[in-house]
């Protein structure tokens, strides 16, 4: 298994990201997934989202914060607003009607900040959440599941046709990405669980190219975000059992702890959404003023 030595090739590398900035109705109004909820500790959840967007400036990437808008609880979660793949924002239309009012924000950015052509859900049927997406670098795996219709996944395919899009059912967790993610060039992350590895047998069976796969324990661990050559994983007081495969098996890592934000079921990959610069990028600001 590759360890991810060297530079990383050019689909993987971004660099600008959009983040959205935690607003207080996160702690009591967000959409939470895991039974029973518990509480949320706001200021640390605030404190780990910072030390998350440091991380991203770390790895040299320019990061817009977006202001955060009390309306919508759960709009940290940015990944489920849009899909971006060179150049090209499909602008989603989230599961949870309760979301629908996040898009306007991130429509306007990666138009006026960013200058990507924008892709709109032609379907009124459709419902799309960035998490079900898995972009390979190859081909595209979106997840059938409570958020994502048929419609959604084929909205997909009609906005980035010069991809391979294949459609997977996803049963036991929220998206597609709470189950996988990539870890690396043409190498896919994947839990140990019942349900991570039945969508993966279903993966396996529609995806065109082959993939390399690393298999680790606690589900919460097959979502790390590769950027810029580097694997980002969560430390091992969320995944003790899944921190000694990642020590073992991977180099270029750095940690860092959302677990405050994860009991609102939140991810690495969801709180940004990665960007690769255009030929002709437009003035970009690093910040968004509240």
């Amino acid at each position: 298994m590759p360890t991810g030595k060297g530079k990383a090739p050019d689909v993987f590398r971004y660099h600008y990201a959009i983040v959205s900035r935690i607003p207080n109705s996160f702690k009591d109004s967000s959409l939470k997934q895991k039974e029973p909820a518990k509480p949320i500790d706001l200021e640390k959840a605030r404190q780990q989202h910072e030390e998350y967007v440091e991380t991203l400036r770390k790895l040299g990437i320019d990061v817009l914060e977006l202001p955060l808008d009390e309306r919508h609880p759960d709009c940290v979660f940015v990944e489920d607003t849009a899909v971006v793949i060179n150049g090209t924002a499909l602008i989603c239309r989230p599961g949870a009607s309760s979301r629908l009012g996040e898009v306007a924000v991130i429509r306007q950015t990666l138009r006026k900040e960013l200058g990507l052509k924008i892709v709109e859900v032609d379907n009124d049927k459709a419902t799309i959440d960035g998490g079900d997406v898995l972009w390979t670098g190859k081909e595209i795996v979106v997840g059938l599941s409570g958020r994502t219709n048929q419609e959604g996944a084929q909205a997909i395919a009609k906005a980035f046709p010069e991809y391979a899009t294949c459609m997977v059912r996803v049963e036991g967790a929220l998206h597609l990405k709470s189950l996988m993610s990539m870890a690396g060039p043409e190498l896919i992350a994947v839990s140990r669980s019942p349900a991570a590895q039945k969508v993966l047998k279903r993966v396996q069976e529609q995806v065109t190219y082959s993939y390399m796969i690393l298999t680790v324990e606690e589900e919460e661990a097959a979502n790390m975000l590769y950027a810029n050559g580097m694997r980002v994983h969560l430390p091992d007081t969320t995944i003790p059992k899944s921190f000694p495969i990642l020590e073992h098996k991977i180099d270029n890592r750095m940690v860092c702890d959302i677990s405050e934000i994860g009991k609102a079921d939140g991810s690495l990959t969801c709180l940004s959404i990665l960007i690769t610069r255009m030929k002709n990028p437009k003035s970009f600001q690093t910040s968004v003023q509240e």
